[in-house]
């Protein structure tokens, strides 16, 4: 592999390094706040809580607004502007939520990160995706997942050695703020990536400036010019079998696989798991210390996988992923819920939820990203990204608004035991199994174009 090509996708998916600290920072400060601002409290008569809307939640919405909205700078105004500002709202966010000084300002600052992690879901696989070859666009494309996983186990390490040495009553808010720094480094690399080809030819940009950036991504400037008019040659067949915008009818069957394979990630309750580790290993008789200490195994087991993930992809192909994933995650949340309803010891439970974070590294979470990325076609990828990725992230938001109120609930099956919580993840993970078996494509080694012109013709 070209060693261009891999500091440039590196570069790229550092916006997953973000995305996943982001995300599970805010598990460190969940508890801290709850005693701070008293935001645990019932919305009147409904069953969402203040806290589960708009101190853990709300990032997800901004996610949801991101990732709907991802596409159109993505498209408009390329690639690799919108990661610059992605980067830019990453570090807003990590500096406002720090020093907010009540709640509302801390959600609003919050719901402003949410928008980077979404727009990032967006541009990152997509961008790597066209800079890539067939042959090792599976691995780059996992480096966003990668560095998703990385940024989580740091946020678990950095919460860790923050809480333990900064006893303070504002501990959290040192923890929101270590996100400034890789914010503001990420923000001033991805100035120095190429803009994607594909991109450039969908825009219509002068033959010097697609030759240019080809040349970037680690062609000779001898191979340029062939690649570029393989490129013209690819994109003017296809043109003529695709047209039309993303919802006109021409692409359902790319629509509902990209629903299909985010609607089950979440289904999977792996937001959940990693949103409320600390709790949940305090459930489960762990000490507030232990518990979040025990989160950083989740971290590196979570690490671990991924490598195996990214190593398998372009070897087994996203298909037989899939499959390992989804039986990892049925056994591990069926034992989880039994360990719950039983009353197992802690370190029993900690075993399954470490299986449970395993199956997923290798299954989803190293597959998701590529595919929704690979499977629509040059024409209206950005927007089709954006589909596939707001579907992942409304059901995100709606898994962690939710969840508060079963853990927390006096009443029914759920009266401080959340086993039932699991039981209907595993369900959810038996129907995947299904998905992915019957109707779930196999798209390794194929180019872009290939993958369009088969789903088109299917």
């Amino acid at each position: 592999m070209d060693k261009r090509i891999l500091k440039i996708s590196l570069t790229a998916a550092l916006a997953g390094f973000l995305f996943g600290f982001d995300t599970v920072v805010i598990s460190g400060a969940n508890q801290p706040i709850k005693e701070l601002w008293g935001t645990n409290w019932f919305l009147g008569d409904s069953i969402f809580t203040f806290h589960g809307i708009f101190i853990m939640s709300m990032a997800l919405w901004g996610t949801v607004l991101g990732a709907l909205f991802g596409g159109i700078p993505t498209d408009k105004l390329g690639r690799k502007k919108t990661l610059f500002w992605i980067g830019a709202l990453y570090f807003i966010s990590a500096v406002g939520s720090a020093m907010a000084p009540e709640a509302y300002s801390f959600s609003f600052f919050r719901f402003i990160g949410g928008i980077g992690v979404g727009a990032s879901s967006v541009a990152a696989p997509i961008y790597i995706s066209e800079i890539s070859t067939a042959d090792n666009r599976g691995r780059l494309t996992a480096l966003y997942q990668f560095n998703i996983v990385f940024g989580i186990l740091i946020a678990f390490i950095s919460n860790y050695f923050i809480g333990i040495f900064l006893t303070s009553d504002i501990s959290w808010r040192w923890m929101l703020a270590a996100e400034g720094l890789p914010a503001l480094i990420y923000t001033i690399m991805v100035l120095r990536i190429p803009n994607s080809p594909r991109w450039l030819l969908i825009k219509k940009r002068e033959d010097s400036q697609i030759l240019s950036a080809l040349i970037a991504i680690g062609n000779t400037t001898e191979s340029a010019p062939k690649e570029l008019q393989t490129l013209k040659a690819t994109f003017s067949t296809n043109l003529k079998t695709s047209k039309g915008k993303l919802f006109s009818g021409n692409y359902r069957k790319p629509l509902v696989l990209a629903f299909l394979i985010a609607f089950f990630n979440q289904l999977s309750g792996i937001n959940f798991v990693l949103y409320y580790a600390p709790e949940i290993l305090e459930r489960a008789g762990l000490a507030t210390e232990a518990s979040l200490f025990s989160s950083i195994s989740i971290g590196v087991i979570n690490l671990i996988f991924t490598f195996v993930g990214i190593a398998l992809i372009d070897k087994l192909g996203r298909k037989q992923l899939m499959y390992m994933g989804s039986v990892g995650y049925i056994v591990s949340l069926l034992m989880v819920g039994w360990c719950f309803y039983s009353g197992a010891s802690a370190l029993v439970l900690l075993s399954f939820v470490l299986l449970f974070i395993a199956s997923h590294a290798v299954g989803q979470g190293a597959v998701i990203w590529v595919f929704i990325s690979e499977i629509f076609p040059n024409s209206v990828r950005a927007y089709g990204q954006s589909w596939g990725t707001s579907t992942h992230w409304v059901f995100a938001a709606l898994i962690t608004l939710l969840t508060p109120t079963f853990l927390d609930a006096e009443i029914g099956i759920f009266k401080d035991n959340p086993w039932p919580i699991f039981v209907f993840f595993a369900g959810m993970m038996v129907l995947q199994l299904l998905w992915a078996f019957f109707f779930m494509p196999e798209t390794k080694g194929s180019s872009l174009e290939e993958i369009e012109e088969r789903l088109q013709s299917n």
